[in-house]
């Protein structure tokens, strides 16, 4: 099937990521089956659908009939018929493998299924699938109904034609979709956001700055250059006419100092505590559910003023 004629999706696992791409798939006019086990998982489901269609573009809400959703808790169910599965169950190893295996196998051989895993390779999840060729990571950033990004990578065992009617459902979606040449621990955008955060976390352990000076040295300075260019791009950019090679000539040595300064914290459990006390401490005259819809709020605001697709 092409994925343009794909009009019906099965999301497992309907946590804040599953119903994110819920609302997504839906708002483009495609009909869910949902399916988790959790108690009270359709009531939930509901609920967070609802608060995310809210947070919508307009333009996204104006240029398509919305999906149908169904729910039921009988994966085999779930996956009768469907176009393509996005899966959102947890993630451990042993269990994904698992629940791979079984989603294979109830689904018919050419669709394609997807796993929105944060770190697990594809190549283990399809290890035990009749069908591992058609098993490949879409991987979005949170929240998926409005964040562009969806990672995608094969594993050792899937077929160049699934990747491809991936990354054209999701691009479909209105996803900007990158592909991984090889399978690395994390993808992509969360190995940098790691990267940030450790650094991040040096500065606080270190009292550099606070958890809100650190956090609006991003949100005011260099996040505002990455909503529109990357970091390559900012560099070249900042290294004038002769681009990355002009920024060499004027910050490399600064570069090499910064890099061998950078912190290395280990995450381990009295780290963890210290963290968790300096972040709750700082924040904790803001609710989770404000923080969220604000979150989402600004994300609208910036997905409509930024410039289509382009040379940035």
């Amino acid at each position: 099937m092409s994925p343009q004629d794909i009009k019906s999706v099965t999301v497992v696992g309907t946590g804040t990521i599953g119903a994110s791409w819920t609302c997504l798939f839906l708002a483009h006019g495609l009909d869910v089956v949902a399916t988790d086990i959790r108690e009270g998982a359709a009531k939930e489901l509901e609920d967070s659908v609802e608060r995310c269609w809210s947070s919508l573009p307009h333009a996204v809400l104006e240029k398509n009939k919305r999906g149908t959703l169904r729910f039921t808790a009988d994966l085999s169910e779930a996956c009768q018929g469907t176009g393509f599965v996005q899966e959102n169950a947890i993630e451990r190893v042993e269990e994904k493998i698992e629940l791979m295996r079984r989603i294979d196998a109830v689904t018919s051989p050419g669709v394609v299924v997807a796993s929105s895993s944060s770190a697990i390779s594809v190549t283990d999840m399809q290890s035990a699938c009749a069908h591992p060729e058609r098993v490949v990571l879409g991987h979005p950033f949170n929240p998926p109904h409005l964040v562009p990004l969806v990672e995608v990578v094969g594993g050792a065992r899937t077929g160049e034609a699934a990747l491809r009617s991936a990354e054209q459902l999701y691009q479909r979606m209105g996803k900007t979709t990158i592909r991984l040449q090889k399978e690395i621990y994390g993808h992509v955008a969360n190995r940098l956001q790691a990267a940030i955060f450790r650094e991040a976390i040096h500065m606080l352990e270190s009292g550099v700055a606070s958890a809100e000076d650190i956090d609006r040295a991003v949100t005011d300075g260099p996040g505002l250059r990455w909503a529109l260019m990357g970091p390559l791009l900012t560099y070249r950019l900042a290294g004038g006419d002769r681009g990355m090679q002009g920024f060499w000539g004027m910050f490399g040595p600064m570069q090499d100092m910064l890099w061998r300064d950078l912190g290395t914290p280990r995450p381990d459990e009295d780290l963890q505590k210290r963290v968790t006390t300096a972040v709750e401490l700082a924040y904790a005259n803001v609710s989770m559910e404000e923080l969220a819809r604000e979150r989402d709020s600004r994300l609208r605001q910036m997905l409509t003023i930024r410039r289509p697709k382009d040379h940035l």
